[in-house]
């Protein structure tokens, strides 16, 4: 009886919110249209929640490029098409590049580390990131040479299968994953490790609730939905148990600390820690390392693993394609180890790693944006704090720019001559000041990953098995679970 009562006074109290809001939000003029809202719910109702970006692309048919929607309570300004999203994140970086309140990482992660950080602190984590990252080989020859190494343990682990189906997500992912692990804790897990498997086991049920309604009913309602059972509980408790892992890390590694004699990036942090400046406390304190290798970590476990991955399963799919980029590999690299030198000779493998990024489509949409101060942008009032959701969905389903986009062409990045053709539209790491720090070593490794399996295996699909190009469900669009035969090529 008690929980009834709560729950309806809770109800109650939002209702008035929402309608003290609605009254607000009405004094503005020229705020972007939308679809009207329901109380309490707002536009939930109407929207695919499993992959509300497609409904997105559905009403800027009908409001246009720039509209809003209401997310239980919370007002979000939508962005669609890529001129739109450019003059946004370009042409007013300076208003459009702050990260609005979010409930679930406010509790979880309270703004520290790079993604859902804002001010001083993002640039700060930022710059610190993007340094170290060049200090530890992102676009240098060592990195290079250690992706190659890591493909060569993965083509080892595919071949061990003998031509037999297998699931390829654990090998690939941990391979992959391996890269930003030797950057972070200059060390390499074995494919079959239960502390690598355990972490990928679990960002990987993270990302997929991160996408399930569970997160919009806890960001609309957390003061509700913290007395509730479900999904957003599940997060929560991945998520500080993968924190604690990182904790007892650097702890460990603070220990060994020799400034002189740095590792890895935890290494870089902990030094800046004892320089004695006011930096050292205001911003290189443990709850943004924690965070910051957190972000980073999250990132180069799933975009990358997740991209090669569909390119596997395009490959099976299209035998046709894989067969001329081995042939063009075959040509150009021979039995040689790939190397990024070789990859502007090879125009039609660069086409369909770019075509693999703009099918698969990662990340369908950035994460949100918010307006820093009061803007009138494109004709349209934004006050500040309003969250922004660009849609990069929008961009790379865009007839426009790309001639098949519901296809896999890989076409779309070549010319008349079967030259490489670079196309503006191609943002899969977004665009801007919050673009994707590791776009750089992402790049790389999507190359050496792809040419060196290439080079040693070809994929089939299983007798009988269905392919399926479905996205699976979650946050970003990864390809659902499927078996995959890799024969030896030598």
């Amino acid at each position: 009886m008690e929980l009834v009562t709560i729950l309806l006074s809770t109800i109650v109290i939002f209702f008035l919110i929402n309608v003290f809001r609605n009254k607000k939000q009405g004094k503005y003029k020229n705020f972007p249209p939308g679809p009207k809202p329901l109380p309490i719910l707002g536009n939930i109702l109407m929207l695919d929640m499993s992959k509300p970006y497609k409904t997105f692309c559905q009403l800027s048919k009908e409001y246009g490029t720039i509209f809003s929607v209401q997310i239980g309570m919370t007002k979000i300004v939508i962005l669609c098409g890529y001129d739109t999203i450019k003059d946004a994140l370009i042409n007013n970086a300076e208003v459009f590049s702050d990260r609005p309140h979010n409930p679930m990482f406010s509790k979880s992660i309270k703004e520290h580390g790079i993604v859902f950080a804002n001010g001083e602190n993002w640039k700060v984590m930022r710059r610190f990131a993007l340094s170290t990252l060049r200090d530890y080989g992102m676009g240098k020859k060592s990195l290079e040479n250690r992706i190659v190494k890591e493909a060569e343990c993965l083509v080892e682990k595919l071949k061990s299968y003998g031509g037999k189906p297998f699931d390829n997500f654990n090998s690939l992912n941990a391979a992959v994953t391996n890269i930003i692990v030797s950057i972070l804790f200059s060390k390499r897990f074995d494919y079959e490790d239960p502390t690598i498997l355990r972490l990928m086991g679990l960002l990987t049920e993270n990302i997929k609730l991160l996408g399930s309604p569970w997160v919009r009913l806890y960001n609309s309602f957390p003061s509700l939905m913290d007395r509730l059972p479900g999904g957003h509980r599940t997060i929560f408790k991945n998520l500080r148990e993968y924190q604690s892992f990182i904790r007892a890390t650097f702890t460990k590694y603070k220990k060994e600390l020799d400034v002189n004699n740095q590792r890895n990036l935890i290494d870089a942090f902990l030094a800046k820690q004892q320089e004695g400046k006011l930096d050292s406390t205001q911003y290189y304190h443990n709850e943004n390392l924690t965070a910051l290798v957190g972000d980073l970590f999250v990132a180069g476990m799933d975009t990358a693993p997740s991209t090669l991955r569909w390119g596997l399963l395009l490959m099976i799919k299209y035998p046709e394609i894989q067969k001329k980029v081995q042939n063009e590999i075959d040509k150009v690299i021979g039995s040689a180890q790939p190397q990024m030198e070789h990859r502007k000779q090879m125009p039609y493998t660069d086409a369909v790693i770019h075509e693999i990024q703009r099918f698969g489509d990662i990340t369908p949409t950035t994460v949100p944006h918010a307006a820093s101060q009061d803007v009138t942008f494109r004709g349209y009032f934004i006050p500040k704090g309003t969250a922004i959701l660009p849609i990069l969905y929008s961009v790379h389903k865009d007839k426009e720019y790309f001639e098949k986009p519901d296809e896999f062409y890989p076409e779309h990045f070549l010319d008349s001559e079967g030259n490489f053709k670079k196309t503006e539209a191609f943002i899969p790491f977004s665009i801007g000041r919050r673009s994707c720090v590791g776009e750089l070593l992402a790049k790389t490794e999507l190359f050496l990953f792809f040419t060196s399996l290439l080079q040693h295996l070809t994929f089939n699909a299983p007798p009988g098995a269905k392919l399926d190009l479905t996205p699976a469900p979650g946050t970003t669009n990864s390809p659902k679970p499927f078996e995959i035969c890799a024969i030896s090529r030598t």
